[in-house]
């Protein structure tokens, strides 16, 4: 049970929130003056402030100042209570770290949409989110009062054949991108001219945002694995979306460091594996990441090329290694198409 602490010196008001509040399950406490919140709030640890603005003494913005210069309490999600007349206060407010606010008069709903999703926020900060695009998603839809999905049908739509460049490494970004339609690989080119993968996204992916959150150039290059529909994102609106939120900004930057760990783990692979670990690795990872109904054969159509890409081998080895697994019985080649029909065989080869 979540435990929500109401700082509020109005007893009626006070007393209509705790009670629709406790309704709802929520275990509740009450404080009927700043200074009083304050103390409790750094006794009890509540899992959420609701607060009121104006009130005598210690207003609302010194509690929210005080508690958030607490290591203690500073990451306690804050809500505050607001009249109409106090709209444009309430700004200062926002600036200095408050999470959401709520307009006197309100509906006993609206007061139980602000602070589930207020929770559900705080909820997903605490959680160990996959370093990958998935927890960058999911981080985001959690936090964005606008999606970056609504900003994404809003936004430019681009169509891409097959094989198109989408950026180029030392490019600058001005746009976050989401893949409508098709499959999107980034790379980065060797001096010796090879290439080696760095991610894969699908349908329903963002990419691009690492040197967006950097300010710099891009790192790497980006072209489709088949016909692809973008929608560009706005660097503006991307970056409106983090500074709304300095905890999203946090949370997002915590992932990126776990994608770079991640990422140094498959570098040190492609540098020590051997060639046929490599080839199952390559093959695995395209299994997890574009294999959507598991009851049927994955088949991969992607060129020889690129599939050695993704392995970090050259093509002539990957061709090599596909046919000793056919052989095998690890996999079958039909029409020049890969198609395993049970990964785990594969998965074997790496363990």
């Amino acid at each position: 049970m979540k435990t929500i602490l109401v700082i509020e010196d109005n007893e009626d008001i006070r007393d209509n929130v705790a009670e629709i509040l406790m309704l709802s399950q929520f275990r509740v406490h009450t404080a009927a003056n700043g200074k009083e919140g304050i103390e409790m709030a750094q006794k009890l640890m509540p899992d959420l402030i609701i607060c009121d603005i104006m009130m005598p003494g210690i207003d609302g913005y010194g509690v929210l100042h005080i508690l958030h210069n607490d290591p203690e309490t500073e990451s306690i999600p804050f809500i505050f209570l607001t009249a109409k007349s106090e709209r444009s206060d309430f700004r200062a407010a926002m600036e200095m770290g408050a999470d959401d606010y709520i307009t006197k008069p309100f509906a006993g709903n609206e007061l139980l949409n602000a602070v589930t999703s207020r929770l559900k926020k705080a909820d997903i900060v605490k959680k160990n989110l996959p370093g990958d695009i998935n927890g960058f998603n999911e981080l985001m839809a959690a936090f964005s009062r606008t999606s970056l999905e609504d900003l994404a049908k809003n936004g430019n739509v681009n169509d891409y054949k097959k094989r198109q460049v989408i950026y180029k490494e030392g490019s600058h970004p001005h746009y976050l991108y989401f893949i409508l339609k098709g499959k999107v690989k980034t790379y980065k080119t060797h001096e010796d001219g090879k290439d080696l993968v760095m991610d894969l996204y699908n349908e329903g992916d963002f990419f691009g945002y690492v040197s967006l959150l950097e300010g710099s150039a891009y790192k790497e290059n980006a072209e489709t694995i088949e016909e692809t529909e973008l929608a560009l994102i706005a660097r503006k609106d991307f970056e409106q979306l983090l500074n709304n939120s300095p905890a999203t900004a946090q949370k997002l930057i915590g992932l990126l460091a776990k994608n770079l760990v991640e990422k140094k783990e498959q570098l040190l692979g492609i540098a020590y594996n051997t060639l046929r670990k490599k080839v199952a690795e390559a093959l695995i990872s395209l299994e997890r990441k574009y294999h959507e109904n598991k009851k049927e054969p994955f088949v991969i159509d992607i060129s020889r090329d690129d599939l050695a890409t993704i392995a970090g081998t050259a093509t002539e080895s990957l061709i090599r290694t596909l046919s000793d697994f056919k052989t095998e019985k690890l996999l079958d080649i039909k029409s020049g198409k890969v198609i395993i029909s049970d990964y785990r065989k594969l998965e074997n080869l790496i363990r």
